[in-house]
């Protein structure tokens, strides 16, 4: 279930009492290749716990079944044909099976692979603010329950965000709040950035921590032709606002083609920030003459996250290749998916960039833990999101594996090839499918 704004802010107290620094214990371990483990993955909004019922009552009827699925939860571990019972919203039984006769309404999802709601981690789901889009619009081809704003508002337009966005979306959102106080919403131009005049560190930190239940943390693009002659200014400035705002809050910074020396910038993020676009081919990238820069390598070593953020310039196989055969392969998974780039061949649909992973070699159970529990905990504010914990948010996406030859393209027109695709088969959030029957009577959320 999701958090009041007072619990969470309980939880956030908590947790950066016990923590001490921005990504928490064990994250930067965790980021340099270790295993992931549920403590780990739960550690910021803690273990989730059913409300309104007991899983061990026998008597217990579940409002909705997915039934005979291929069930993959990294979290805890399972991969294996399973019912999952769904009660109040929330996962209430993940079992081998649920008699017929204990289900309200059922799914058989036999054949289908069945995992936590998808969590795009970089997109532009605001409507009516420059290059994005209505997030429930696109959920029968992301497969996505949760998704991340990625700085569209800033500290002068976050409240269109929060009071005409949020309300209106079943899917779940949350924001960073761009160091801009106009945000995107010139959309491609102008650079939001030639003016440092936009860079208010004292407004956006406010922003932030007025929305301290919606903000993860500060947005900042770090391109060439964004910040002109002001170069990396707004990134010092983004991270100044975060730690004003308060310690738990990240940056999330957009490369390609940035100005200067990369490891200059890449040796300014904190441990938990977030360097999205990290395998763009635009310029100045993170690898260079065949080799990953070392200050990207260290930069993941003490836990900065390294995020894909496909979008329609930002992802280049001849980057991502290397790089994750050299250790800097993605922490996150995430699509950009705004106006733009859902109209380029790259076509960056969560299932789409996780195939074009799994093409590249990635494991299946890694990019589906890279697109659910890593980027929920690294939202950190919703017991459980990204698993199937009893008591969690029971968001699920129902996925096609489809196997056959299938040809990739990236944003430079590089392509590849693979072997199987994942398709979206249907979408169910808080217990609710998107856009086909059974739907609950009446149908409420």
């Amino acid at each position: 279930m999701d958090l009041s704004r007072r619990g969470f802010i309980k939880l956030s107290a908590g947790a950066a009492a016990a923590g001490g620094t921005l990504a928490g214990a064990g994250d930067a371990a965790a980021q340099a290749g270790a295993p992931l483990d549920a403590p780990r993955l739960l550690a910021q909004a803690g273990p989730p716990a059913p409300l309104g019922f007991n899983p061990a009552d026998a008597s217990m009827k579940y409002e909705l079944v997915i039934a005979n699925g291929d069930v993959l939860d990294p979290v805890q571990k399972v991969r294996a044909r399973r019912d999952i019972g769904i009660r109040f919203g929330q996962i209430a039984a993940v079992v081998p099976s649920i008699p017929p006769d204990r289900a309200v309404q059922r799914i058989d999802a036999a054949g289908k692979l069945v995992t936590p709601g998808l969590i795009d981690l970089h997109t532009h789901l605001c409507p009516h603010l420059g290059l994005g889009l209505p997030a429930d619009e696109l959920v029968p081809i992301t497969a996505t329950t949760t998704a991340v704003s990625a700085g569209d508002a800033g500290a002068h337009t976050f409240g269109n965000f929060r009071h005409g966005v949020v309300p209106q979306s079943r899917t779940r959102l949350f924001g960073f709040v761009h160091i801009a106080s106009i945000g995107l919403a010139g959309g491609l131009a102008p650079g939001e950035m030639l003016n440092i005049d936009y860079a208010n560190v004292e407004a956006c930190a406010k922003a932030v921590a007025e929305n301290a239940d919606l903000a993860l943390g500060v947005k900042v693009r770090i391109t060439d032709s964004v910040v002109g002659q002001n170069g990396l200014e707004p990134l010092r400035r983004a991270i100044r606002a975060a730690e004003m705002a308060g310690k738990h809050f990240r940056v999330m910074c957009h490369i390609g083609a940035a100005p200067g020396n990369l490891s200059d910038l890449l040796d300014l993020l904190r441990p938990g920030d977030i360097l999205t676009h990290a395998y763009s081919g635009a310029g100045n990238n993170t690898v260079q003459n065949g080799r990953v820069l070392p200050a990207a390598l260290a930069a993941k070593q003490r836990g900065v996250i390294v995020d894909v953020g496909h979008g329609g310039g930002s992802f280049d196989f001849t980057v991502c290749e290397p790089a994750m055969q050299q250790g800097f392969g993605p922490d996150t998974i995430s699509s950009d998916i705004h106006a733009v780039s859902i109209n380029t061949p790259g076509y960056p649909t969560m299932p789409w960039v996780m195939s074009k992973l799994l093409a590249l070699g990635m494991p299946l159970e890694e990019v589906v833990a890279r697109s659910t529990s890593e980027p929920g905990r690294i939202i950190g504010k919703v017991p459980g999101l990204g698993t199937l914990a009893i008591g969690a948010p029971a968001d699920l996406a129902i996925l096609d594996i489809v196997d056959g030859p299938v040809e990739f393209v990236d944003t430079r027109n590089n392509k590849r090839t693979g072997t199987r695709k994942l398709v979206p088969v249907l979408t169910v959030k808080g217990g609710r499918p998107y856009g086909r029957p059974p739907l609950p009577i009446p149908f409420l959320y």
